[in-house]
Formats: structure tokens, C-alpha cells, sequence
């Protein structure tokens, strides 16, 4: 059985998770921001493709919706002046996970750019993303979808571990902004 996805977000990132995530055979379904409502108890699966800055908007919206669900966060922990939110001591999937104690929060796809995300590729060689999660079973989850897609998904271990996702996203963006690199770059882990 296939899951149901339902991706609060339509701008890049979402549509991009959207058109790899349906062309791989998922039900989809993207929403904005504050038209969340009904959508979500359809879905098994809730992927935050929105800016940091909203998320405790949106869990506040979702609030008892997501229990039970597996909640995927793509966002990067940035403060509105590009710089890294948090890292050392929590992150911000960790404190998403406060925000819906109930639901299964994972972290992943935040570290690829999100013109990559449809297809997990650069310059056709694939890409790696990880997923980071308390819940082994959301974790899997996550990592088919990323497979799915056409990663190399790799299991990034317990939610703590986000702290280093969130950081290596940001470094990403630096080496792709900042450093002058461009986007089509991405990581990949050689195993």
C-alpha cells in the first residue's frame, strides 16, 4: 500500500516533492499555508515544505490532526537573515516535535536543493538524503519515499540527529549562495 501524502506548501520545494513523489505512483496532495483544514486527516503523511518561520504557525493549525502521522520536516532552521537557528543543543525538528508530541517527526530532504528534490539527481549522478527520526518505522517511511523518488536514502538515526541535518543544509545553501558554487550541487555519501 501506497501512502497518502498531503505537503503543506506550493512553492518550490513543495512542488518538487510533489511532482517526484507522484510521478513515483503516491497519492498527493498540496496545500497552502491556513488552508490545511480537512486535508490532513486524509493523509498518513504531512510534509512541511514551508519557511521556517511558519512552523510553529502551522503545528499550531494542525494541532490533534497530526498524531498518530508521520510529519516530515523539510525546512531549514534559518533566522531571516539567512543564519543557522539553532543546532547545538536542539533543532528545529526537535522542537516541531514539542510542538505535535503525538505525531512522528522526521527530518529530511532539507539538505538538497529543492530543483533536485523531484528526482535526486545532479548532473545525473544521484544524491543522498537522509531522514532523522525518533520513530524507526516513520523513519523507513520516509526513506521509501526518498528512494521512491530517486535518492540514495540513508538513515540518519534518531531526531537528534537533525541538528546536523539542519546544519549541513545550511551549509549547502552556503556553498551554493554565498560561496558562489550555484545550486546544482548536492551531497553524496559514498558507502
Amino acid at each position: 500500500m501506497k501512502h497518502k501524502i498531503i505537503i503543506i506548501g506550493t512553492g518550490n520545494v513543495g512542488s518538487a516533492l510533489n511532482k517526484g513523489l507522484a510521478r513515483a505512483g503516491y497519492e498527493v496532495r498540496a496545500v497552502k499555508k491556513g488552508e490545511i483544514a480537512g486535508d490532513v486527516s486524509w493523509a498518513d503523511v504531512i510534509v512541511l515544505a514551508i519557511p521556517f518561520g511558519a512552523v510553529q504557525d502551522v503545528a499550531r493549525e494542525l494541532k490533534t490532526a497530526a498524531d498518530g502521522k508521520i510529519v516530515v520536516d523539510v525546512t531549514n532552521a534559518l533566522t531571516p537573515e539567512m543564519q543557522l537557528a539553532m543546532g547545538f543543543t536542539t533543532s528545529g525538528a526537535e522542537e516541531l516535535q514539542k510542538a505535535l508530541p503525538r505525531a512522528h517527526v522526521v527530518k529530511s530532504f532539507n539538505t538538497v536543493f529543492a530543483q533536485h528534490m523531484s528526482d535526486g539527481l545532479v548532473a545525473g549522478q544521484q544524491l543522498t538524503v537522509f531522514a532523522a527520526g525518533d520513530n524507526e518505522t516513520a523513519r523507513n517511511v520516509v526513506l521509501e519515499l526518498g528512494k521512491a523518488i530517486g535518492f540514495d536514502a540513508i538513515d540518519g538515526g534518531p531526531l537528534q540527529n537533525a541538528r546536523q541535518l539542519e546544519s549541513l543544509g545550511y551549509f549547502n545553501i552556503q556553498l551554493g549562495y554565498v560561496l558562489g558554487n550555484g545550486t546544482d550541487i548536492g551531497f553524496k555519501l559514498l558507502h
